[in-house]
């Protein structure tokens, strides 16, 4: 007599299905924004990054034509982008990480 073995089911999620990558803020260089004036935005909006940092940051959009600005959950990238678009600077879509 054949007894049946109950089959393990599987609880994986599909990697296409469960993407729980980070998001990134990027800023694209512009012919408008000064370098001090994209070190003020990016310094006043996102965490931990100061006035010099900003800077630096800036130099990047300038020699690479875009630079990855914040890297993190989609809510606060979304609230990122939407706050330095306010301070005028142009920003590229949201992309995965």
């Amino acid at each position: 007599m054949a007894v049946d073995t109950p089959t393990k089911q599987e609880h994986d999620v599909d990697d296409a299905t469960r993407d729980d990558r980070p998001w990134n803020v990027i800023v694209l260089n512009d012919h408008h924004n000064t370098f001090e004036g994209v070190a003020m935005a990016l310094s006043a909006t996102l965490p931990g990054t100061s006035f010099e940092g900003g800077l630096k940051l800036a130099d990047r959009i300038h020699r690479s034509g875009r630079a990855v600005v914040w890297t993190g959950e989609l809510e606060l990238a979304e609230h990122y982008r939407g706050q330095l678009g306010g301070f005028g600077l142009t920003m590229a879509p949201l992309e995965r990480a």
